[in-house]
């Protein structure tokens, strides 16, 4: 991976390539329809890096790193497609082989300085990616690979979400890694039947208005929703041990996870920081619902979105209410979130994270199932692109180093929030005096 300019006096530069699938489809190649919850994901884009050392990337060469992409399309063939329109209008992917990017970087720091000038910022390690506004020509996943001066590696995903959600880019990169360690990919994947949750009595007089959407204005061939706030992002980084003495000295419950004490503290936090004139009594909360995601699954948008309401001032409330709120009264609102998009047939535009405050489980995902040479990642973070006004916080798992040998009962959380920047702000100021959390 040759040096493509120097980090410490301009912006990282890349050359990229495409990889396509290892066996062309030819005449065959087909349509594939997007599900109604993929069409109301299309707004937003995961972004995640996973960050190696030197020794797990020893004796790789660029080549080798592209060259599983190849076999690994073959499985997931509408990932190299591009998006085209019905004659109603309807999105759907054209499978035709047009390819994934790969964008390879340098950067003239060792890996070390890079985190400690940068924290825990994905900015230049994924590739700025949206789709349109010529979504014919539009690739649905970018991979950048930033080697650092150390020998060190970042392996950089961009995945637009209409081709599913994190634990599906997050499957199709644990992969990537097997074939590089010379596992064969399944011949096929395992398409999960279509469900619909049941609607609870208690939403019915509310089903023409989930909070959890809202619709996008003026949009288009362009897929990316304007923002009437300057959103930032940051993460947070929570040490086994300090999350542990957070939940045993400050929570009155050991019923909630971690996820739910984590919601509960920044959601009590803005609320103090918005004033009783913002009051924030109502927040979306977004979790697998404690299904496992099968290692060969079919890429899907799988996630459960879900209101939770509290009827007292949430900025006066205990914070062990406000979790066992979030773990017992969610009220999920899927089924009436997809019948937006079934009534006009995909055609309009929706925004879903940061339409309402956005709270994203991601603990149990596979961040650490990724391996390169035996190695795990030494540190990994994710977002979203296209994120609302109101804002997003995502939980994920920290590095098993993390727990030191303490009572943690096992590894640390990351906690990346995207939200305009005066309140970003002012968060990292309430966490860390009321909470510790930096």
């Amino acid at each position: 991976m040759g040096s493509l300019g120097n980090m410490e006096n301009s912006p990282l530069t890349s050359r990229i390539s495409t990889v396509v699938p290892a066996t062309p489809r030819g005449d065959e190649n087909g349509a594939y329809d997007l599900r109604y919850m993929d069409l109301l994901m299309k707004l937003h884009y995961i972004r995640a890096v996973l960050y190696f050392n030197n020794d797990a990337v020893q004796g790789l060469t660029i080549y080798d790193l592209k060259k599983p992409m190849f076999p690994l399309l073959d499985r997931y063939s509408h990932v190299s497609g591009r998006i085209r329109r019905s004659e109603n209008g309807r999105p759907f992917i054209k499978c035709n082989d047009a390819g994934v990017r790969i964008a390879e970087s340098h950067c003239e720091l060792p890996l070390d300085e890079w985190v400690a000038g940068n924290g825990y910022s994905m900015d230049g390690l994924v590739h700025d990616h949206v789709l349109g506004p010529d979504l014919g020509f539009s690739p649905l996943v970018f991979v950048k690979f930033t080697s650092f001066r150390c020998g060190g590696l970042a392996v950089g995903l961009s995945w637009a979400h209409v081709l599913g959600d994190a634990f599906s880019a997050l499957n199709f990169i644990s992969h990537w890694s097997k074939i590089i360690a010379g596992h064969v990919p399944p011949k096929s994947l395992h398409v999960p039947p279509s469900s619909k949750p049941d609607l609870p009595p208690s939403l019915s007089d509310q089903s023409q208005n989930p909070i959890s959407v809202k619709k996008a204005i003026n949009v288009g061939e362009h897929w990316l929703a304007a923002n009437h706030r300057n959103v930032e992002t940051h993460s947070f980084r929570l040490a086994a041990k300090q999350l542990h003495h957070l939940v045993t000295t400050t929570i009155s419950t050991d019923a909630a996870s971690y996820f739910e004490i984590l919601c509960a503290i920044v959601w009590k936090s803005l609320n103090r920081i918005r004033g009783n004139f913002c009051a924030l009594n109502a927040v979306t909360i977004c979790t697998t619902n404690g299904s496992n995601r099968r290692e060969d699954e079919f890429p899907i948008n799988g996630l459960e979105f879900s209101k939770v309401e509290a009827d007292f001032a949430v900025a006066q409330s205990d914070v062990s209410a406000l979790a066992m709120l979030i773990a017992e009264k969610k009220i999920v609102e899927n089924q009436v979130m997809e019948k937006l998009v079934e009534e006009d047939e995909g055609k309009e535009d929706f925004l879903v994270y940061g339409a309402n405050l956005t709270f994203v489980d991601l603990e149990e995902a596979g961040f650490y199932d990724v391996e390169l040479n035996g190695r795990k990642p030494v540190m990994a973070n994710c977002t979203f692109h296209g994120v609302g006004d109101e804002g997003v916080v995502v939980v994920l798992p920290a590095p098993e180093e993390d727990d030191d040998g303490g009572d943690g009962g096992g590894n640390g959380r990351m906690m990346t929030v995207v939200l305009p920047h005066n309140e970003l702000e002012q968060l990292k100021i309430e966490l860390q005096r009321e909470w510790g959390i930096v």
